[in-house]
């Protein structure tokens, strides 16, 4: 590890977890997790977690990203009971410099200090230098953002693009949605390409072919469905990937995303295989007149463990 002078507190702090580590040039450092509900705030997680860190290695600066919006110095977490004040969290953990930002625009912000053994590309195409690029993150919900440089370094689009409108590509698909019509008033792409929407896309398939639906959590569905041991579940996890290559293309069209769409989010890495010799590629050139235009753009699969991490790296280096 390098001197305290270069070293970052960062931490990902999310409705469950919060993920701690120190950051220099080197790598991440001393990553711990613990859980959200063991801890009254975030100032008070963030101070057990220094007093696992020598002494001597104490940061003087760090970047923070939470699940939910940064608006101002008072923040609030989605999904968890707690509120806090930038400013105050700075100065009880003795830092000179603490900066907060919205949990995706981390992971969006990750995209320029990737190596290439932190990703794996999906299909054929180039990156055009300097170009726009997009971003999608199938979790807990589907996060969606773009990178868009500037001479000041890359800008992180803040966005609900998860919450768009799924459209249907194939008879079976338009079964699904209205399927799920029947429960939810709006059937966004995060209905679907998340880890609640693989459960109902499982759910959805079952009820379709007159099958009651197991009750399934979604890392269940994942391994049922990448094995091959439950029909609705393979069926659930193909259209998942053909879905999300949809979205991803509708993406790079809306950005003009000439330097990549990338995947981030904890489902698709873990697919592996199944996922990289799914229908995502093909859908995501699957636009008519516009395929030419699709065809060039890389897709990527982010691999790397805590991209997070790496965006808040940016994000101190930019402020």
């Amino acid at each position: 590890m390098s001197d305290p002078s270069s070293l970052a507190l960062v931490a990902d702090i999310g409705g469950t977890n919060a993920r701690f580590g120190l950051i220099d040039d080197t790598g991440v450092h001393e990553s711990r997790i613990f859980r959200c509900a063991d801890f009254p705030s975030l100032a008070a997680v963030a101070a057990a977690y220094l007093t696992t860190v020598p002494a001597n290695a104490r940061p003087r600066q760090a970047a923070f990203c939470v699940a939910g919006p940064v608006t101002g110095d008072l923040i609030e977490i989605t999904n968890l009971r707690w509120t806090f004040s930038v400013d105050q969290v700075r100065a009880a953990l003795g830092l000179e410099r603490l900066k907060v930002i919205n949990d995706f625009t981390a992971v969006a912000l990750c995209i320029p200090r990737l190596r290439e053994g932190d990703r794996v590309q999906v299909g054929d195409g180039s990156p055009e230098p300097g170009a726009v690029v997009g971003i999608l993150g199938p979790g807990s919900g589907l996060g969606a953002s773009g990178l868009v440089p500037g001479p000041r370094g890359w800008t992180a689009l803040s966005g609900e693009g998860g919450h768009t409108t799924m459209a249907p590509i194939s008879d079976r698909e338009s079964a699904v949605l209205a399927q799920l019509r029947k429960t939810y008033d709006h059937v966004s792409a995060e209905r679907v390409l998340s880890g609640p929407g693989l459960v109902n896309l499982y759910a959805a398939l079952s009820i379709i072919d007159g099958h009651e639906p197991a009750r399934l959590t979604p890392a269940e569905v994942a391994e049922k469905g990448a094995s091959g041991a439950e029909p609705h579940c393979a069926e659930a996890v193909e259209m998942f990937c053909a879905m999300l290559g949809t979205v991803a293309g509708n993406l790079a069209l809306t950005l003009g995303a000439r330097g990549g769409v990338y995947i981030a989010g904890g489902i698709v890495p873990k697919l592996g295989p199944v996922f990289t010799h799914s229908r995502f590629r093909k859908r995501f050139t699957e636009k008519g007149r516009m395929r030419d235009f699709l065809a060039p753009i890389p897709t990527y699969v982010i691999t790397h463990e805590l991209p997070a991490f790496l965006g808040l790296a940016e994000a101190l280096a930019q402020s």
